[in-house]
């Protein structure tokens, strides 16, 4: 398998379009203060957390409605300008780089709890209200929302790239998660796909065709989604191997042998350290699975003597609970900021992030083979995992004026992700595609594939102005 060229770090060639001064000016007087020009504000617009980078949009628009959006994409398609919806700007693969010109439009402002259905366990929201937001507001409910990708991510932008994150081995993914939307259209029409109803047979599943469409099809302006009953009980606990290999056996057995485990989660020893460092705790220096277990009292009693047993099989060397609520943050908060700790351990460094996800049972022939390429490169990493449901990140942490380190961090990136596909996985478990996915995307699901893709594309939107570039380029 040749790597393709979308796996470097060059973008796409790809000429940008002109945004003209008339655009502009109707923006401004449409949004007046709601529209910016200032250069600060583009560039800010202009990136993610990824290593990509590209001329920042023309303008940014802050929608504060529906009506906001449309009408911004209604102006933008009379000028055959490209239009990039952004949120929290916590993606990493591309996603909200302007690499046509454009506007961004920026929902941040949309960030309200619509309705709370707590009989029917649903919850309706704008798109800007990030996950912690959403919790905080329907804490008195008794229910939450557990689809936890690490970053405070806006919902908008999560049903986007179809994440998922720690909770998904139990509560699966925003897939299975987001019930209905209002979406505006290339056109600045506002539909509404789905409905509250758990189910329905009712014609194609608009809801799914928007969910990981990357704002490529449409800009989503509400979501409904499913909440989930606070867990009775919660226990939480770290587990110590001599290995990586063993940790991920570990897991391989749980999950195989059915335990309900909510969270199960994989650090190297490089993780670990990092961590450390930049939380001050005192983690056992090794590698190193983080669980949750949720329900009942007896149930997660039952459940974590069960995991205990599996890992002392494993050569668990240390098991430790996190039994208080201030404990499980903690612990837990740690985690969630691996990725800006490994960032920290090499000042002044760039992150080369890639994920893949694979099928249980190839799982220790996906992670080990990646960790002894990148011991073998001399190039610094970290490696996490969502290792209950195949999923696991690696960083490569690079000098940004170095070509060849660049180089060698997109040879290991590619042969993970070659790795993951030739054992029945795919390329992205939930960072998305992007643009430096695209190549893989290819090898994955094959062209015939991918001509459909670009046919619904040039379909509902004629003149691709929805984040063009991203997924493939027509």
């Amino acid at each position: 398998m040749n790597a393709p060229a979308a796996a470097t770090h060059l973008l796409p060639t790809i000429a940008l379009r002109t945004v003209p001064q008339a655009l502009l000016d109707a923006l401004a007087q449409r949004f007046g203060a709601q529209c910016s020009t200032a250069l600060a504000v583009r560039e800010q617009h202009g990136r993610d957390e990824g290593s990509l980078q590209a001329p920042p949009p023309s303008a940014v628009v802050f929608a504060e409605s529906t009506q906001d959006v449309q009408d911004a994409v209604r102006l933008a398609a009379q000028h055959n300008v490209p239009v990039i919806p952004y949120a929290a700007g916590s993606s990493l693969e591309g996603h909200l780089l302007a690499v046509q010109g454009g506007i961004s439009i920026d929902v941040n402002r949309m960030n309200r709890v619509l309705s709370v259905n707590a009989e029917d366990l649903t919850v309706t929201v704008q798109p800007g209200i990030t996950r912690k937001q959403l919790n905080d507001s329907i804490k008195d409910t008794g229910l939450f929302f557990p689809i936890d990708p690490g970053a405070d991510a806006s919902i908008g932008g999560m049903a986007a790239t179809r994440a998922s994150g720690t909770n998904a081995v139990r509560y699966g993914t925003m897939r299975e998660n987001v019930l209905a939307l209002e979406v505006v259209t290339a056109s600045g029409d506002a539909i509404r796909t789905g409905t509250r109803a758990k189910k329905s047979s009712a014609g194609y599943d608009l809801t799914r065709l928007m969910v990981g469409s990357e704002g490529t099809l449409g800009i989503m302006t509400e979501l409904t989604i499913r909440l989930y009953p606070l867990p009775e009980a919660i226990s939480a606990a770290v587990c110590s191997f001599p290995s990586v290999g063993d940790a991920v056996r570990c897991t391989i057995q749980i999950i195989q042998l059915g335990v309900p485990i909510a969270r199960v989660e994989l650090i190297d020893a490089n993780t670990v350290r990092a961590v450390n460092a930049h939380s001050k705790l005192n983690l056992r220096e090794e590698a190193m699975l983080l669980m949750e277990f949720h329900g009942s009292p007896a149930g997660v009693k039952e459940q974590a003597e069960m995991v205990q047993d599996i890992a002392g099989e494993h050569g668990a060397n240390a098991f430790e609970w996190a039994s208080t609520p201030e404990e499980r943050t903690r612990l837990w908060s740690a985690r969630h900021m691996a990725y800006f700790a490994g960032l920290q351990t090499r000042p002044g460094c760039t992150a080369i992030t890639t994920d893949a996800c694979v099928p249980i049972s190839q799982l220790a022939t996906a992670v080990l083979d990646s960790v002894q390429e990148a011991e073998a490169s001399g190039i610094p990493y970290f490696m996490v995992g969502h290792v209950g449901d195949g999923n696991f990140h690696m960083g490569y942490l690079i000098d940004p004026a170095s070509s060849e380190e660049r180089a060698q961090a997109e040879r290991l990136n590619h042969q993970l992700v070659a790795r993951a596909l030739r054992l029945g996985g795919t390329c992205t478990g939930e960072h998305g595609v992007g643009i430096h996915k695209m190549g893989f995307l290819l090898e994955e699901a094959g062209g015939g594939a991918v001509d459909m893709m670009r046919a619904i594309k040039q379909a509902l939107d004629p003149k691709n102005i929805l984040n063009p570039g991203k997924i493939f380029v027509l």
